[in-house]
């Protein structure tokens, strides 16, 4: 790396795709980007449904809307660099667009992580407490939760951009994805990193490690009110209301943890199915969110029907 030809927030960065797949980059992208539209599709439907059917008016479906506006949010963040690099074939970003689209990536999944514990607690409170739940969780309460959980996500990831601007990048750097991530930036810089690493391993274990701790703990607590309940049926029923919690946080953290193992192990063994994994990484919880709840909740399966039924009996 030529360190001495470029100067601080003036760097160009070049996207990467699959490696040894250019030639294959539209066909090979068209699953990616049916994964994007579908995502977008039912997000949007998911949040018109909750906010036109007062039926879905309670705390676990206001929650399940700020995760699918999350979703929608890292959708936008990261689809237009893959419909550039996989259609066009431009690879180039300037700095600036680059720490912007750095910024929103973690700054959406952030929320996420957080909406996610919020929805744990949700679940525990309706368990333990299921006489008092609307008391205890109103409409304010769930609003300033969800103004808590963005504005963490915003402080947590403000310092990630402005220190960038003080390392010092080659004129060219390649990327190692189709969008920009802190630590890929971080390992590209020439000069002095450290408080750059230290910045953000602080806002991983203050987000997405303090929360996956948290989701923990209220899934024992969870567990223990439910082994508290006396008839089997209404241990199960109990349970039956956090299996799609449960799923959605599974498809959140494991793809996370498995492109953390491949990292270590095998990423410049396979790189293009490091690259696969850090793809599907933000591209399977925006589309399986969706799904899960349409197939587990019956209230957004009744929701969806009384919509429909009222399209046709209006176009009638």
């Amino acid at each position: 790396m030529f360190c001495n030809t470029s100067t601080p927030g003036h760097s160009t960065f070049l996207l990467t795709g699959f490696p040894g797949l250019e030639a294959s980059h539209h066909w090979v992208s068209i699953p990616i980007n049916l994964i994007c539209v579908v995502s977008i599709l039912g997000n949007s439907v998911i949040l018109f449904l909750i906010r036109t059917d007062p039926a879905l008016h309670e705390p676990m479906f206001i929650f399940l809307s700020m995760l699918a506006a999350s979703d929608l949010g890292l959708c936008a963040s990261t689809f237009p660099t893959m419909v550039r690099l996989f259609w066009l074939g431009t690879r180039e970003l300037p700095f600036d667009f680059c720490a912007a689209q750095m910024f929103f990536i973690h700054a959406f999944t952030y929320v996420e992580s957080g909406v996610l514990l919020a929805m744990a607690f949700d679940r525990f409170i309706a368990i333990r407490n299921p006489l008092h739940y609307a008391t205890i969780l109103p409409h304010s309460a769930v609003a300033k939760v969800g103004a808590a959980v963005l504005v963490r996500a915003i402080l947590l990831n403000l310092p990630g951009p402005i220190l960038l601007r003080r390392l010092i990048f080659p004129q060219i750097s390649t990327l190692s994805h189709c969008y920009c991530l802190h630590c890929d930036l971080v390992g590209l810089a020439c000069s002095d990193t450290r408080i750059n690493s230290l910045v953000g391993l602080v806002s991983i274990l203050l987000s997405l490690g303090l929360d996956s701790s948290l989701i923990m703990l209220s899934y024992a607590l969870i567990l223990r009110t439910v082994l508290g309940i006396a008839s089997p049926g209404e241990r199960l029923k109990a349970l039956n209301t956090c299996v799609s919690h449960l799923c959605i946080v599974l498809i959140f953290y494991l793809p996370k943890l498995g492109l953390s193992v491949l990292h270590r192990v095998e990423k410049h063994s396979y790189p293009a199915l490091a690259v696969l994994m850090a793809n599907l990484h933000f591209l399977v919880p925006p589309f399986m969110n969706p799904v899960v709840y349409c197939i587990k909740s019956k209230q957004i399966r009744q929701g969806f029907l009384r919509r429909f039924q009222q399209k046709r009996v209006d176009i009638s």
